[in-house]
């Protein structure tokens, strides 16, 4: 692992059909009667390999981050596929991202050759990983949480032969739930609050340490807030139905959806993060600027992919509907996946073969720390040698007799 390959971007253009009832993104991408899919094959020069590793999130692109890159520089080929929401997650339908990543296993496997496929779940992507494998063994999804059909039992959606979670919490609902400010009062103005649950007022809740009846109160209350816009998304879709016409879909703003008390008080799901700042920086700004979870979204894709009551797309459910081997890695310093959710996935895995592993302090992006996001490709090297997903030695030999 500790030499450093060159490698080729290859760029992915995958297509396939699907009719929409109405537009989701802006422009070309699935308007025309066509999901067309952007992505990039990390492919190490002078290495050919039997086993691809795909890492995908919902809503946003991974080619350029610090994980896949150095997969490759290892020598491992790797492909980095973007849904069609790419940086577009207002109106995400999780049930449809599946079917996305199913495209990608299928040209892995059909078009580009690779024999085995390994899904690499990184932050947002492990919820979606196992979501998938989940419904490729398992299929039982006709329809979205909204009511409208995606058939995931005909999608054939192919099975990988191996997951692995990296930095990453147990689904998008899960971790809303724990960091929607419950000091919203009234959705449409920002600045209807309740003070005692407004933890970024000096004025208002009590200051860290929490106590655990505050804890309580506050994880409540940022359930209850939750439900309150579930409700009204579902009452919004009722009467659109009710009216008829071309008014299909409603688009809304999510005020304040980073407050998670773990930011603010290292003893809260513990672990060595820096308390006072998260993965987007400073907490408080973060709360309220337009890169927030959540932000904006459409009343179905609310009920897709942030409401814990509804949405299938989740890593607790999938780890344990699986078959093939899961690797669960936790970076201690973490201040972006909630501490305690690699655990609750890997326990929830029970029903096959398992392992999990903390990597001491490291942060979720791993930045500046290169000698972490090394051990974190140690770790994955041998537990896919040791699982029999991949082989070095059969890698070199292939390279050497088509060279």
């Amino acid at each position: 692992m500790s030499q450093t390959r060159a490698f080729t971007r290859i760029p992915l253009i995958i297509q396939y059909p699907e009719t929409l009832q109405n537009a989701e993104t802006y422009g070309f991408v699935g308007t025309q009667g066509m999901v067309n899919l952007e992505g990039q094959l990390l492919k190490p020069e002078g290495v050919e390999s039997k086993t691809v590793i795909i890492m995908m999130h919902p809503a946003t692109t991974l080619q350029l981050l610090p994980v896949p890159i150095a997969l490759a520089e290892a020598g491992h080929h790797v492909i980095c596929g973007n849904s069609r929401y790419a940086r577009f997650d207002a109106s995400l339908i999780m049930e449809k991202v599946a079917r996305d990543m199913g495209a990608y296993v299928d040209y892995a496997k059909s078009v580009l050759g690779y024999e085995k496929v390994v899904l690499l779940g990184w932050s947002g992507g492990a919820s979606l990983s196992l979501f998938y494998q989940s419904q490729a063994e398992r299929p039982d999804i006709t329809h979205t949480p909204a009511g409208d059909p995606v058939d995931l039992t005909a999608a054939g959606l192919t099975p990988v032969e191996g997951v692995m979670m990296v930095a990453a919490h147990a689904s998008r609902a899960r971790t809303l739930s724990q960091w929607l400010d419950p000091s919203v009062i009234d959705e449409a103005d920002p600045y209807r609050r309740d003070p005692e649950l407004d933890i970024y007022d000096p004025k208002g809740a009590p200051r860290p340490p929490y106590t655990q009846d505050f804890i309580d109160h506050f994880r409540a209350a940022q359930l209850a807030r939750m439900r309150r816009i579930t409700d009204w998304a579902r009452e919004e879709l009722d009467s659109l139905a009710r009216k008829g016409g071309a008014e299909y879909e409603r688009s809304f703003v999510v005020h304040r959806t980073m407050a998670d008390l773990r930011w603010l008080d290292p003893a809260v799901d513990p672990n060595d993060r820096v308390p006072g700042t998260c993965f987007l920086g400073n907490p408080e700004a973060a709360n309220v600027n337009p890169a927030g979870l959540a932000r904006y979204s459409s009343l179905r894709s609310w009920l897709s992919q942030w409401s814990v009551d509804d949405s299938r797309c989740d890593a607790v459910a999938g780890a344990s509907r699986i078959s093939v081997p899961l690797i669960v890695i936790e970076n201690s310093a973490d201040d972006g996946a909630p501490a305690s959710h690699p655990k609750l996935v890997y326990e929830a895995a029970a029903q096959t073969e398992r392992e999990m592993h903390v990597i001491e302090g490291a942060t979720h992006y791993y930045k500046g720390q290169p000698e972490l996001l090394q051990e974190c490709l140690s770790r994955i090297a041998d537990w896919m040698q040791r699982t029999g997903l991949w082989s070095p030695e059969e890698d070199r030999v292939t390279a050497g007799a088509r060279g």
